[in-house]
């Protein structure tokens, strides 16, 4: 009779399951946005001891509204970087948005959200010729959207000139449904407070795209058309079009931003937006996203943002001259890249 020989047991043990799960400081460190709330808050606190008036409320407003008008930007183009492509029209998009609006209203003699209605159906569509030249024709998108931003800006000029006769649109502000759109779009006031509206669709923007990233199919489909084409098509991600509807997205909050810029002075000059997108572009980097795609956060996006607003207005408040904005924006950026590549490298020798 033979006999059955006991199982083996496993000299390793059971496998302990708290061993497998992420402890806290590894997510903490591999998330995107670590490198720019470290600078966020070395930039916080350099301008409070240098400048005694950063602190006031007053001055922290004027940040926070400086910081939005570029964040609303910066979070569809940091969506669109972490796919792995650029919209260097996205500049120009917010003032061609804020033209149309205004001269469509003004010729027409038509309520204003009919014009900010057509001018958001033309920006969209910018925004769907980008994506599609980009994926029908192969190109970089650095190329598809340099020629945009030059035909949009000609076409800003031009328009403009040729309709009004001079380099900016005429006054909209008597115009019926003007009061509204000035509401929604630019300030509203509640107990005699005037309220900028741009800080909440900033707020809201971050945390739609957040969710977007984190909790979506669409989230993983933009992590991974900017982690490679090809590996993303295989594993059956639409490559195509989620590349269409990120440059839609640019355009929308183009059309956001455009439509605060007519709102909040009620004129708009055509040559207004050259060189924003490369601030939208440093707001982003610094907030994490890699130039080469696969990798960032909307939250990194609006530290980075955060931290031009700081910036741009703790120069004033320390009474520097503003001349040096440019310099110490360029020094940051490169700061702020080193910082983040250290802390993703770091991550990695964690896992």
């Amino acid at each position: 009779m033979t006999a059955t020989a006991p199982p083996a047991h496993d000299k390793a043990g059971p496998t302990d399951e708290r061993l497998l799960r992420t402890s806290p400081l590894k997510k903490l460190l591999g998330r995107p946005e670590l490198g720019s709330v470290v600078g966020a808050a070395a930039v916080f606190v350099f301008f409070s001891v240098v400048a005694d008036s950063f602190l006031r409320t007053s001055s922290l407003s004027t940040v926070l509204y400086a910081a939005s008008t570029i964040g609303i930007m910066a979070v569809p183009v940091a969506l669109l970087m972490i796919g792995g492509e650029f919209d260097l029209s996205a500049g120009v998009l917010v003032t061609s948005s804020a033209l149309i609006s205004s001269m469509f209203s003004y010729q027409m003699t038509a309520n204003v959200w009919v014009g900010a209605l057509v001018s958001l159906l033309v920006t969209l569509a910018i925004g769907a010729f980008n994506g599609i030249m980009l994926v029908r024709t192969k190109l970089p998108s650095f190329i598809i959207t340099l020629g945009t931003f030059l035909m949009l800006t000609g076409m800003n000029l031009g328009f403009t000139k040729l309709i009004s006769g001079t380099v900016s649109t005429k006054t909209i502000a008597d115009m019926e449904g003007f009061a509204s759109a000035k509401k929604l779009f630019a300030t509203f006031t509640v107990a005699g407070v005037d309220i900028k509206t741009t800080i909440l669709w900033w707020i809201a923007l971050v945390a739609v795209a957040t969710w977007i990233l984190l909790r979506t199919r669409f989230g993983n489909w933009i992590f991974a058309a900017g982690g490679g084409d090809g590996a993303a098509r295989a594993v059956g991600v639409p490559v195509a079009r989620t590349k269409i509807v990120l440059y839609m997205g640019v355009a929308f909050c183009a059309w956001i931003s455009g439509q605060h810029l007519l709102f909040s002075f009620d004129v708009v000059q055509s040559g207004e937006g050259v060189g924003n997108e490369l601030i939208y572009i440093i707001a982003a980097v610094i907030g994490g996203c890699l130039i080469t795609g696969g990798y960032g956060s909307a939250i990194g996006s609006a530290v980075g943002a955060f931290i031009f607003g700081m910036t741009s207005k703790g120069i004033v408040y320390a009474e520097w001259n503003p001349d040096w904005f440019k310099f110490f924006l360029g020094a940051m950026l490169l700061l702020a890249t080193l910082l983040n590549a250290w802390v993703r490298k770091r991550a990695e020798a964690t896992r």
